[in-house]
């Protein structure tokens, strides 16, 4: 006998709700809560709160959001903080229930802030050593792939090191007591030549049949295990991964 839906009526209360139950056992974020332990945060980063004020969010709870924004590609973290009360995979990764209140989206750009990047370089080398512990990674080979990342400057600040008209250019003059340095962190010599003078450290790059553009690149070093990223470093778009590799 065929079933007919009737009209949606919202109930006012869920009983037996339990979000443990509604996870897959193969879920990415199951594996990942059954393997790494956040609570290393604590620690990390209790010189940076006060003993009065406000109760925080907890640093491990701050650490999973980072984790989701990364992993599922969330275009802000205004639309994150609105997209995990429709979510039960994030809710249940955070800890957190239906009926919980979410923290408002400024609560991450602070805590960064707060942070500093020292604490974050700290949190991937725990989070890859219990990677290690859990015999996710070996060290018996190691990938070196790279992305292109467009840097938030215009083509119109660079300027050419070699001609006159560099010193036309207020920018440029500012520019001039770090230039030495900027010029040894360059490694090729159009890289050292063509210079921003609003991001100096951003490379000149062209990819493929595209315009040349001031890019970064990200490195990264993939054990093949389980494909478990284990090192990271940011580098103007000109510099080759072998570089990088030989330089690790």
């Amino acid at each position: 006998m065929m079933g007919h839906q009737s009209d949606f009526q919202p109930k006012l209360f869920h009983y037996y709700v339990n979000l443990e139950e509604k996870i897959p056992q193969d879920h990415i974020l199951r594996k990942i809560r059954n393997h790494i332990d956040f609570d290393f945060a604590y620690n990390e980063v209790i010189d940076t709160y006060g003993d009065n004020g406000n109760v925080s969010v907890p640093p491990p709870v701050i650490l999973k959001m980072m984790l989701l924004l990364v992993l599922y590609n969330v275009r802000s973290e205004r639309e994150f903080m609105k997209t995990i009360p429709v979510r039960l995979d994030w809710l249940w990764f955070l800890g957190y229930d239906l009926d919980s209140d979410i923290p408002d989206h400024s609560v991450l750009s602070k805590v960064r802030s707060r942070w500093g990047t020292e604490a974050f370089k700290l949190f991937f080398e725990r989070i890859v050593w219990q990677c290690v512990e859990a015999g996710l990674i070996d060290g018996s080979k190691l990938f070196v792939d790279a992305s292109l990342i467009d840097a938030d400057a215009s083509n119109n600040s660079v300027v050419d090191t070699q001609k006159i008209e560099k010193y036309l250019n207020k920018s440029y003059k500012r520019l001039e007591s770090r230039l030495d340095d900027i010029k040894a962190s360059k490694k090729t010599p159009a890289d050292s030549r063509y210079i921003s003078t609003t991001d100096p450290d951003a490379s000149v790059t062209r990819h493929g049949g595209s315009k040349s553009k001031l890019r970064y690149k990200t490195h990264r070093a993939v054990d093949e295990k389980h494909e478990i990223i284990t090192a990271t470093k940011v580098t103007g778009g000109s510099v080759d991964d072998g570089y990088v590799l030989s330089e690790s």
